[in-house]
């Protein structure tokens, strides 16, 4: 280093020496060297003098700037254990496409709009979509009423059954009266107070109110079995509701679906679709990019590979920013590959190296999200030794 400020410096002072030309009748008298004794034949002693103080300070000038020049260069020396490679800044890209195939109604952004996670991008408009929403909720209203319908009769059958337990309430009454009547006629007879006739009577009456018992309890039982119908009726109606609104429900998702919704807080990077366009299922309709989610590949060589592992510590500094960015790195390239002709450097090209991804954390890219642009070029830097502190050069040092 300090030789080539010496050889500046003496390229200057060599560039002085051609400046300092005075015309005179006899041609140019140039200084050449101030210790040249042919300067002092050919000048007279007030220009050499003059001439003599103005290099002087010049070459002091030069000499100072270099020496500062490389004091600037030891200080940004980096130490051995910091690897570094040229690259450049990526911000994830999102492409949104459409879950079904529609003509494009309405397109809602513009390139380089933020938007928010589920604001709308783009509408289409479907014919097919809208009719089986109208179709669904048709078919679940008709089920509704359906239940409706079970639940009266139902309701219909429960009454049915009171009133076959009272009609069996009131029979046994009977019966029993009938009953208490025929053995006191019985009685009677045996005693002569009544006739055969009159006992064979009362005998029919309680027969007549068993029969009567038994029809009524017949007839419960048909009521009940009824409601049994009816609450079977009653539940797959209200399943089929179920059924319905689940199908209504899906029309409607899918209905939804015909309005691109942005999946992330995000930037839109360019729009694809436009109005009136007919696209199919699966069609990019927009492309968006995660500000929050930026990083930079590196390419570097086995021996500096094999000294880093994910999640360690990097740096990350851009060309015209006087900044200094925290990193760590996400991912390590297994294989070796030629560097992309995106790497600056003939020397870099020309090698097997591997690719190392370097991840800006999520906070810090939000709050410099309309700084860091994709594609800015600069440098990343990785420690090779884990437990080394980072110099003082690529100490972080965020925008103010």
């Amino acid at each position: 280093m300090c030789f080539q400020t010496a050889s500046t410096v003496c390229r200057i002072y060599a560039r002085l020496r051609h400046i300092l030309v005075k015309p005179s009748r006899r041609g140019y008298n140039i200084i050449r060297h101030p210790f040249d004794n042919m300067i002092a034949k050919t000048m007279t002693k007030k220009a050499v003098s003059k001439q003599k103080i103005l290099a002087a300070a010049l070459i002091a000038s030069v000499a100072a700037g270099g020496y500062f020049y490389y004091r600037q260069q030891q200080a940004a020396a980096l130490p051995a254990f910091v690897a570094q490679s040229n690259g450049r800044l990526e911000l994830n890209r999102i492409d949104v496409a459409t879950l079904y195939p529609g003509r494009v109604k309405k397109v809602y952004v513009e390139e380089g709009a933020d938007v928010k996670s589920g604001d709308i991008l783009a509408e289409l408009s479907s014919d097919t979509s809208s009719s089986r929403v109208e179709e669904a909720r048709a078919a679940a209203d008709r089920q509704r009423e359906s239940v409706q319908r079970a639940k009266a009769a139902e309701e219909q059958t429960r009454r049915t059954v009171a009133r076959a337990e009272a009609n069996i309430e009131a029979a046994r009454q009977q019966q029993r009266v009938a009953k208490m009547e025929w053995d006191n006629a019985r009685n009677l007879l045996s005693e002569q107070l009544v006739s055969e006739s009159e006992t064979a009577r009362r005998r029919a009456d309680y027969e007549r109110a068993t029969a009567a018992v038994k029809a009524a309890e017949a007839a419960r039982a048909e009521a009940q079995a009824t409601v049994a119908q009816s609450r079977a009726a009653a539940a797959e109606a209200r399943a089929s509701v179920g059924q319905a609104e689940a199908a209504v429900k899906s029309a409607s998702s899918a209905n939804d679906d015909m309005n691109i919704r942005a999946p992330i807080d995000g930037r839109v990077e360019y729009t694809i679709a436009e109005v009136g366009n007919v696209v199919a299922s699966g069609s990019k309709v927009a492309s968006l990019l995660d500000p929050a989610d930026v990083s930079m590949n590196i390419f570097l060589p086995t021996d500096s590979i094999s000294r880093l592992k994910v999640n360690d510590e990097a740096r990350i500094k851009l060309d015209g920013i006087d900044a200094v960015f925290p990193a760590k790195i996400k991912f390590i390239a297994t294989e070796a590959q030629f560097t992309p002709k995106a790497v600056e450097t003939t020397d870099e090209r020309a090698k097997l190296m591997f690719k190392v991804k370097l991840q800006v954390p999520r906070e810090t890219a939000q709050k410099y999200d309309r700084l860091l642009k994709g594609g800015m070029t600069g440098n990343g830097f990785v420690k090779t030794d884990a437990a080394a502190q980072w110099p003082a050069a690529l100490a972080v040092k965020l925008p103010q």
